[in-house]
């Protein structure tokens, strides 16, 4: 982080409460990130705001210093921050308890499959910021357990995620319940148009929007390489990596949940220190495999992209694009999790022949051509039948294609329709007709035997 920090600007200089600045200097910093020194001015006086800047650079702090410091602690449930998943939801909670240290401030964690009662116990008790995942904060104000009439600050974390297809309802039907006045805060690391103009869609008109990445988003503390691999090879390749480079703690990232629980389950098998996290893993263990992963007692991550938000682990030092993510900017938020802190990172994509274009479009984004790592003494295994016979297939379809122009075809049957037997047995003299017989007005042809 510290290419990111502003060292013309301390914390004491942008106006917060000691309380609050009293739980920032635990932590031993004095100096605010670019996002935190443009945001939190704009955010305590009262503005609606859009963040966008790198992962890593301290967003969670930049929106939640200005609550802190506004927040009154005789009014429970005053603060509604959203999440993707209960990952990262827990992850902004326990910063916030962190942060909030020198006040009165409390905060609730409302995630799925945890108890209800408890969150609601915990929210009576002293949730003045109430930190959760969409689902469960509907399911809660519907059980009427969540009021909405005390929300004065609302805030969306990786909001490129919120508002795409699968949240954008929910989060259309929470932010319309919400009927008194409020204050509209909106981070992420990436953001298009489409996404800046649906998120306005919930702002006063005079929101602003504060950017501190370039329009490439160079992640430069992490060097990026590609290795060129066929689909069959991954699982290979990837062994070959772990044994060979040994890399301290890695996350591998790979785009569906079978996929995750396939390669976990190869690596496990061959020995390495492996675990696996994913949409269908219980809350418990999810939790459980997060903790690990934070006291250095994991060695491999496997992870799907929504399950690993949240993952916030200084001592990352690779990450691994087993599967090219489809939309570019997630692999922005993938690289992310390497170099925090200052430290340098690592990250290998695993690029397939027929996604050369994927991969242009990545280098578009970060603004940086990834050169290809070479492994030479790395043996790649039998193409697979069916995919030999796809091959010869497609072959015979191109060298069709390749000489059509030079065959005469010749058809199988005459231009009546009907084969040679079948013309032979109707015109037994050979004689076949070119037209049908002439008919006059009202003619027909006469059966035999008329």
């Amino acid at each position: 982080m510290s290419d990111t920090l502003r060292t013309d600007v301390t914390f004491d200089d942008l106006g917060l409460r000691d309380d609050v600045l009293a739980g920032i200097k635990s932590y031993g910093f004095k100096h605010p990130t670019d996002i935190q020194a443009e945001l939190i001015p704009v955010a305590l006086a009262g503005k609606d705001v859009i963040g966008q800047a790198k992962t890593g650079t301290g967003k969670t702090a930049a929106f939640t210093l200005p609550i802190l410091h506004n927040a009154d602690p005789d009014i429970k449930g005053q603060a509604l921050i959203l999440a993707p998943t209960r990952e990262l939801a827990n992850q902004i909670a326990k910063e916030i308890q962190d942060l909030a240290q020198g006040t009165t401030i409390g905060v609730t964690s409302i995630i799925g499959g945890e108890s209800m009662r408890g969150q609601q116990d915990s929210m009576e008790k002293g949730g003045h910021i109430l930190v959760g995942t969409p689902g469960r904060v509907m399911d809660l104000h519907s059980r009427r357990m969540l009021d909405f009439s005390n929300i004065r600050y609302v805030v969306l974390d990786e909001v490129d995620r919120m508002l795409d297809i699968g949240f954008r309802d929910d989060i259309k039907k929470i932010l319309s319940k919400m009927r008194g006045s409020h204050q509209t805060i909106f981070v992420s690391a990436t953001m298009d148009r489409e996404i800046e103009g649906l998120a306005r869609a919930f702002m006063h008109e005079d929101a602003e929007k504060i950017t501190t990445v370039g329009a490439a988003l160079t992640v430069s503390m992490v060097d990026q390489l590609h290795l060129p691999v066929e689909r069959w090879d991954k699982k290979q390749l990837l062994l070959h990596l772990m044994q060979h480079e040994k890399p301290e703690t890695t996350v591998v990232f790979c785009r569906t949940k079978m996929t995750v629980r396939k390669v976990a389950t190869y690596l496990k098998d061959k020995g390495l220190n492996c675990r696996e996290i994913h949409g269908d893993l219980h809350q418990t263990k999810r939790t459980k495999v997060m903790q690990q992963m934070r006291d250095n007692k994991v060695d491999v991550l496997i992870a799907s992209d929504l399950a690993a938000r949240g993952l916030d682990v200084e001592h990352i030092t690779h990450v691994i694009n087993y599967d090219l993510p489809e939309d570019p900017e997630v692999y922005v938020h993938r690289i992310g999790r390497t170099a925090r802190a200052g430290r340098r990172g690592t990250a290998w994509s695993f690029v397939s022949p027929d996604q050369g274009q994927m991969l242009s479009d990545i280098e578009k984004l970060v603004g940086v051509l990834i050169d290809q790592k070479h492994y030479p003494d790395f043996k790649p295994g039998r193409v697979p039948k069916d995919v030999q016979e796809e091959r010869a297939g497609m072959k015979k379809v191109m060298e069709g294609k390749s000489t059509t122009a030079d065959r005469v075809v010749k058809p199988d049957h005459d231009e009546t329709g009907m084969s040679d037997e079948e013309l032979k047995a109707m015109f037994p003299d050979g004689k076949v007709p070119k037209t049908m017989p002439k008919r006059g007005i009202g003619a027909k042809f006469r059966r035999r035997g008329r």
